[in-house]
């Protein structure tokens, strides 16, 4: 909480007085304005309570003032606070929605690239070979590079199908599909990534997804900026609470300076949180120049079955 706010406590106490003396619509319009210019200035609700207790207790000994009044003029000053309460609860659940949806269309090209891609270049495949026999001479190199290409082509696209939507997180969940992406960022540059993990469980889908996007964010974070030679995802479940920790080697940055100037830390730290704060969580960022970095995502995990659907994990289709 802020600091006590007299001034704001005196106005507030004052307007109770004036409209347990003889108020009406208009002491509670003023008390809702006051409230609301509270709220403008960053108090929070508990804040907004705390000036609502001393202004009620520093009414005249003795008096007895109508509970109606009183309870009237507490709810005008908190409604301020509950539509900004429900308007950020209504953001979010549309900002889960359409995470949602977004993810729902990335799962079908996902699987579009996995299915009818490998079908397609599986007979061009065929096609090449039906061609060796009738090679003119010194044609074999050139269907040779041909091949090579199009496994390279293939190679690419089981990689992009696995960034858009890993398979393996629907069917086996979190801990096969960090590890399956450790390996093809080590694979793909060098990187050494190792994971390790505190528990084997499946959670809710869409847990597993916000952590996975978290740590293929955080580590395309580490390979565009960090300069970094290691790192380790560590998953650990205490309680209700499951938290990822992204630890880099790695240059560091100032925190303070996440989103300014030309570097781009600042947008996937921000899609991080997002996805965070739509699941009741937090994301946190540690670092100095020259000592690495720790991004901490924490998630609840109680309430997480019935807010993403009876079954967490559907059957792929």
């Amino acid at each position: 909480m802020k600091r006590f706010d007299r001034p704001r406590f005196e106005a507030l106490a004052r307007l109770l007085r004036q409209h347990l003396a003889a108020g009406g619509e208009s002491t509670l319009a003023d008390a809702y304005e006051l409230a609301r210019r509270a709220l403008g200035d960053g108090l929070g609700v508990l804040d907004m309570a705390v000036l609502l207790s001393r202004a009620v207790r520093s009414l005249p000994p003795g008096e007895r003032p109508e509970p109606q009044r009183i309870e009237s003029f507490l709810l005008e000053c908190l409604s301020p606070f509950e539509l900004a309460h429900r308007g950020a609860r209504e953001a979010g659940n549309a900002l889960r929605a359409l995470g949602e949806r977004r993810e729902a269309h990335m799962r079908e090209v996902a699987h579009a690239l996995h299915d009818e891609a490998g079908q397609l270049l599986a007979a061009v495949h065929l096609a090449l070979e039906e061609l060796r026999p009738h090679l003119v001479a010194g044609g074999e190199p050139l269907l040779e590079r041909a091949t090579q290409l199009l496994v390279r082509t293939e190679d690419e696209i089981r990689r992009l199908a696995r960034e858009l939507r890993p398979l393996v997180l629907d069917d086996l969940g979190l801990v096969p599909a960090l590890r399956q992406l450790a390996e093809g960022v080590a694979h793909r540059t060098g990187l050494q990534v190792s994971v390790a993990e505190g528990f084997r469980n499946r959670l809710p889908r869409a847990i597993e997804l916000s952590l996975y996007r978290a740590a293929q964010e955080a580590l395309s974070n580490v390979l565009r900026h960090a300069g970094a030679r290691h790192v380790r995802l560590e998953l650990e479940q205490a309680g209700d609470v499951i938290e990822l920790r992204i630890r880099d080697d790695g240059r560091g940055f100032d925190t303070k300076r996440i989103g300014t100037g030309r570097r781009t830390h600042g947008l996937g730290l921000r899609g991080m949180q997002e996805r965070a704060q739509a699941l009741g969580g937090r994301l946190e960022v540690s670092s100095q120049p020259g000592n690495g970095s720790e991004i901490r995502m924490t998630l609840p995990l109680e309430g997480s079955h019935v807010q993403n659907g009876a079954d967490p994990h559907p059957a792929r289709g």
